[in-house]
């Protein structure tokens, strides 16, 4: 599976959430996610300490739905700049790495 590259941004204090859907390379329609686990982890440098992770969910799974999220009691810790993430799915017998990007964290001006 090819990796998909896409970049996000995520505000302090606040939730966070983004869905992809996924297509099997072979046939162009929708990958089947049915029993697949994910992991998702951001960091400041590819070999820096973990600054965050994303809680990963297929709501669902057969239409290759994947979402990431990150609650606003998390997002309140991190500090604004450039982080890199990337999301790997595990079907049983293989871990894919799926999609990377970079993550642009800005802080939220209003604060509840």
């Amino acid at each position: 599976m090819a990796v998909f590259s896409t970049n996000l941004t995520i505000h302090t204090d606040t939730d966070f959430e983004q869905t992809f859907v996924l297509e099997n390379s072979n046939s162009n329609s929708a990958l089947n996610l049915t029993g697949y686990t994910g992991a998702c982890r951001m960091r400041r440098y590819h070999s820096s300490s973990l600054a965050g992770s994303f809680s990963v969910n297929f709501p669902n799974p057969i239409t290759g739905k994947v979402k990431i999220t990150m609650a606003s009691n998390i997002t309140k810790d991190l500090k604004a700049g450039k982080y890199f993430y990337d999301l790997l799915l595990n079907n049983g017998t293989t871990v894919e790495r799926v999609i990377e990007g970079e993550v642009l964290v800005k802080r939220t001006v209003t604060r509840p």
